[in-house]
């Protein structure tokens, strides 16, 4: 399994907000996501910058690429834009991380 991480970052003062929104994720997200190959999901915040931490796992043959085109995909970034760094079509702007290290 292929693991990623990437960071985003929180607008100052919506961490409350951001951590509210996610414990009550929509359960079609979830499935989306889960389609797509992706599973074990977790994201940290910097308290101190604002950034978040995503690391998640990819299954074999995951189809993340689709993620961008599915409504609920859209709606969720739609939603979230308010209270993050977003590009013009409200996806959350990612910087992907290098893996310089890994112990199992």
């Amino acid at each position: 399994m292929e693991q990623i991480a990437f960071l985003m970052h929180l607008k100052k003062g919506s961490e409350a907000e951001y951590r509210r929104r996610h414990d009550e994720i929509w359960p079609e997200l979830k499935s989306a996501l889960s389609d797509a190959g992706i599973c074990d999901y977790s994201i940290f915040l910097d308290e101190p910058t604002g950034n978040l931490f995503a690391v998640l796992r990819l299954k074999p043959d995951d189809m993340r690429e689709k993620l961008p085109g599915l409504p609920v995909m859209r709606r969720w970034w739609d939603y979230m834009a308010d209270i993050m760094d977003v590009d013009a079509t409200n996806k959350p702007i990612e910087r992907a991380l290098t893996p310089m290290f890994h112990m199992d």
